[in-house]
């Protein structure tokens, strides 16, 4: 029997890295694509050496042509600081690559799954999101790049399963976090874990009272692999996130607590757009998928912390010395 190929682009990135180590371990090849714009090589180099794992550099902004068997679609920079560097790109990125990608799936009639995300709900008037929820974006605003560019890809993945009736596959992402998070993208875990851990003081925009549900990586990447397993004609959009909340204040009190910082909390004005609750409602992924999130966010947080404290070490320990001369 001929193993299953799995495309992952964006494979190179936080979340997609993990997803192509599962993948490995169940046994299946995995083809990774990645330009490396947000993701990085060495979130995959022990990955390099498997002889079932396939490194393409690519940008699916740009056709591409393979043999496979299902493809999962991550290709987006994900962090406002990486998506807001480039919107134009980011936006292309959204959408030509939704087009190119389900032009492949289309052509070979396998599954596609589409990482959206819980941006699509912009900042919400219903609590928790349900998947029917519209959502509450504004479309010219500094994060619609990535807003707008999610709904058009959703867009064109349900147009695809109604028109083509191709095996177009949806899920909406809510906060993950874990190890291979980029140390510098701007989102809270990794910002106030790195700023603990550096002896900065800790940056809450806003007064600290909006929301975020947490959710790890392991627990992200199973249900990821559960939705491309579903039946052809159920397209979602399914919501995979933790429903636990907790305050963005509450966050920096635990990694404070957590690492032992003496880190002060300092506020800065809240960022345009950027919403004051977020929880998914996991009804359809509970029915549909049998998942729901096993770990915790203390249990999490304490992983995440091992793993940028190894980081920020390594990162002194091969730091190039400063010689009269050098520019930084």
């Amino acid at each position: 029997m001929l193993r299953k190929t799995f495309l992952v682009t964006g494979g190179g990135g936080f979340i997609g890295s993990h997803l192509c180590e599962m993948l490995l371990a169940k046994g299946f090849d995995v083809i990774c694509v990645d330009n490396f714009f947000t993701g990085s090589k060495e979130n995959i180099r022990h990955l390099i050496s498997n002889p079932a794992f396939e490194l393409i550099r690519h940008d699916i902004t740009w056709p591409l042509y393979l043999e496979v068997d299902a493809i999962f679609n991550l290709a987006c920079p994900a962090s406002p600081v990486h998506y807001q560097h480039d919107p134009i790109q980011t936006t292309k990125t959204s959408v030509l690559g939704a087009i190119n990608m389900l032009g492949m799936a289309k052509r070979l009639k396998i599954p596609i799954l589409q990482a959206s995300t819980s941006e699509v709900y912009g900042d919400p008037k219903e609590h928790p999101q349900k998947e029917e929820y519209w959502g509450n974006v504004n479309p010219i605003g500094i994060r619609s790049c990535y807003d707008e560019g999610k709904r058009c890809a959703e867009t064109l993945f349900f147009d695809y399963h109604r028109q083509l009736k191709a095996a177009s596959k949806v899920v909406r992402i809510f906060n993950t976090y874990g190890p291979r998070m980029h140390p510098n993208d701007g989102r809270v875990v990794s910002n106030f874990i790195v700023q603990a851990l550096s002896g900065q003081d800790i940056t809450i925009y806003g007064d600290g009272s909006q929301t975020r549900s947490f959710c790890y990586v392991s627990d992200l990447i199973e249900g990821l692999f559960k939705m491309i397993n579903t039946p052809d004609d159920f397209p979602g959009p399914v919501n995979l996130g933790n429903p636990q909340e907790f305050t963005v204040l509450e966050l920096a009190e635990k990694v404070i607590e957590k690492t032992g910082a003496k880190s002060k909390i300092v506020h800065r004005p809240l960022p345009q757009d950027d919403p004051v609750k977020r929880k998914p409602d996991i009804s359809k992924a509970i029915k549909h998928l049998d998942w729901k999130p096993l770990v915790n966010l203390d249990d999490g947080l304490d992983m995440t912390i091992d793993y940028f404290r190894k980081v920020l070490k390594q990162s002194s320990t091969t730091a190039r010395p400063k010689r009269k001369g050098w520019s930084d």
